[in-house]
């Protein structure tokens, strides 16, 4: 199987984006990440919105095409018993060992958790209901916070092997063949518009949970670009056509994402008495939806475009990054909450302070995974890596068929 280094490349730096974006979560003003400095920035906003309408799509979108290039050739049931334990043992272990730090630091943080961290631990594995506020999901006794994704995709991938052979049929292939083939502003709108109406329709009556139980907002979002991504994973003529439209598309993005926040700059600081009389009549709030679903759509198409016409080579440091993710993914958001945790009461100032979080958060990952996890092999599969023979020399890893995340 040829290799798609241009996936490979986006996955590393989409959750790349994810490190910078969670740090970001910490000094963002009215932020409800799990702990929280004095210094906080309004301008932030803009930059997680910016980013913040595609990332998710964007890396669900790569778990779809991964999924459809590693399914190839074979069989279903073996493959999705493997993807069953290369995602459920990573986010048991990850929700009992990992994210329990989290917990901890917010909970004492909110001075909701007044005990040592051993005597923490030792109720939190007991896995019983904690008082409603010790920290985020805590009535459940135990949570996820950011490995939400691995539950996700687990359900996800579950479902799209259900429907594998439906979709691989002769009429769906031609069906999907159709589909997408770039071509024409219909072929652009017609998704845009879709996610314009879940927006309308979902978004007020489903808000976002993360809980994947009634979490139908997200899953609307969400699943279908996973789908879509399984069906194009292959198709030579989308990924041709799509690379000829990366410039209209990055315009587009651009256009809608100029639209969107300059309504919410307007909204916030244009006094309302400066309002012209015609604008009070205009459905705003429709406008920045239509914004929001077309760049979404766009960003993501734009983001794919580029990254096949400029990613899609080989690079050294590639193998070992996309090796990387995995554990990078698992480990960071808690090394964040642990770094903020220890740094805020210093007061150290508002630069210096998210460097620092963000530099210790970024070593912490590197370390961790060079040292520890990629060395003890009963760590390996609780981080996603597979197991190494004992004894065996550990060496970079070399290009390999592409995996699933």
């Amino acid at each position: 199987m040829p290799r798609r280094n241009d996936i490979d490349a986006l996955r590393v730096i989409a959750f790349a984006i994810l490190i910078l974006y969670h740090v970001s979560g910490v000094y963002q003003r009215d932020s409800d990440f799990h702990i929280v400095s004095s210094y906080q920035n309004g301008w932030l906003d803009y930059v997680r919105i910016v980013f913040n309408r595609w990332r998710m799509p964007l890396i669900f979108a790569i778990s779809g095409i991964a999924l459809g290039l590693a399914l190839r050739g074979r069989n279903p049931r073996s493959f999705m018993l493997a993807r069953t334990w290369r995602l459920l043992a990573p986010l048991v272990f990850g929700m009992l060992f990992i994210v329990s730090a989290q917990a901890y630091c917010e909970g004492v943080s909110k001075g909701t958790i007044e005990t040592g961290y051993g005597a923490f631990m030792w109720r939190y594995l007991q896995l019983r209901p904690w008082p409603a506020g010790t920290f985020a999901g805590s009535t459940h006794g135990i949570t996820w916070n950011h490995l939400w994704y691995l539950a996700y995709l687990w359900v996800y991938t579950l479902v799209l092997l259900a429907l594998a052979p439906l979709l691989r049929s002769a009429p769906a292939q031609r069906a999907i063949e159709s589909l997408v083939r770039p071509r024409g502003l219909a072929w652009l709108l017609m998704p845009a518009t879709m996610f314009f109406a879940f927006l309308v329709l979902l978004k007020p009556r489903f808000p976002e949970t993360h809980a994947l139980v009634g979490d139908w907002y997200l899953h609307a979002e969400y699943f279908p670009v996973f789908v879509l991504g399984f069906a194009v994973a292959d198709k030579a003529a989308f990924w041709t056509g799509l690379t000829r439209l990366r410039k209209p598309l990055l315009a587009i993005a651009v256009a809608c994402i100029s639209v969107e926040l300059s309504l919410k700059a307007a909204g916030q600081h244009l006094p309302a008495g400066d309002v012209p009389l015609w604008a009070q009549h205009v459905p705003w709030g429709t406008v920045e939806r239509a914004a929001r679903a077309l760049y979404m759509w766009s960003a993501l198409l734009a983001i794919f475009a580029w990254g096949h016409a400029l990613l899609n080579r080989r690079m050294r440091w590639l193998p070992y990054a996309t090796e990387a993710v995995y554990p990078w993914y698992i480990l960071h958001q808690s090394l964040i909450v642990l770094a903020a945790y220890w740094l805020i009461p210093l007061q150290i100032g508002p630069v210096l302070e998210p460097v620092l979080v963000t530099v210790l958060t970024i070593a912490g990952c590197a370390l961790l995974h060079e040292l520890v996890i990629r060395r003890v092999t009963v760590l390996r599969p609780l981080f996603g890596l597979g197991l190494v023979p004992r004894g065996a020399r550990l060496e970079r890893p070399k290009a390999a068929p592409l995996q699933v995340d």
